[in-house]
């Protein structure tokens, strides 16, 4: 990403606070056929360590060639244009605000039994918010025969690279304003502008 360090996120729990909301990754792997791009869900685990989890349907695992070289996770928050026109008169020059997360680690393969039990807990989060909500474990015989299909990962994020570009430029004056214009059309971005300029 550009380098801009007045919007950099250095904070791993806001990373991790990111992912949570945002769990459609897109995964980059730079094989020995080119870039390979594939977009799955993904888990935060717990622990000190900035950790993911995740499954690839077969055969993206070959095509990625996961487990033999770091791979490039993206992780994309609430984004939207900002017009020119919610600035003050004579600053006509607009953005995109965005949050976004960038994540690098070599994936460790899970084993069958890894693979489904991460695939349950993956299913069990999501499923949790849908009502009459479902579980692999109603029919474990047959979601174990359809997890062959997949092959689970774990990747310990060794180095991230995120940003916030929230307008931090902007007085506070603007800044509101453009959160005014946000609201109804993306209160997910005006809830993240209101976060960072809390602090100014």
């Amino acid at each position: 990403m550009r380098h801009t360090p007045h919007y950099l996120m250095t904070d791993p729990h806001e990373v991790r606070r990111l992912i949570r909301q945002h769990p459609w990754a897109t995964f980059v792997s730079p094989t020995n056929q080119g870039l390979i791009a594939s977009h799955y869900p993904v888990l935060v685990e717990d622990g000190d360590a900035l950790s993911i989890v995740s499954h690839f349907g077969r055969p993206d695992e070959v095509l990625h060639e996961l487990g033999q070289h770091e791979v490039l996770v993206i992780i994309q928050g609430p984004h939207d244009y900002v017009s020119s026109s919610w600035y003050e008169p004579g600053d006509l020059v607009p953005t995109w605000n965005h949050v976004t997360a960038h994540l690098y680690g070599i994936p460790e393969i899970l084993s069958d039994e890894e693979n489904y039990q991460m695939l349950s807990r993956l299913t069990d989060h999501f499923e949790q918010h849908q009502p009459g909500g479902r579980s692999l474990s109603e029919d474990e015989a047959g979601t174990r025969r359809t997890a062959k299909g997949t092959v689970g990962l774990r990747i310990r994020v060794t180095r991230f690279d995120a940003r916030a570009k929230l307008s931090q430029n902007k007085s506070t004056d603007v800044a509101s304003n453009i959160v005014a214009h946000l609201e109804s059309r993306n209160p997910e971005l005006a809830d993240e502008m209101r976060r960072a300029h809390m602090g100014r």
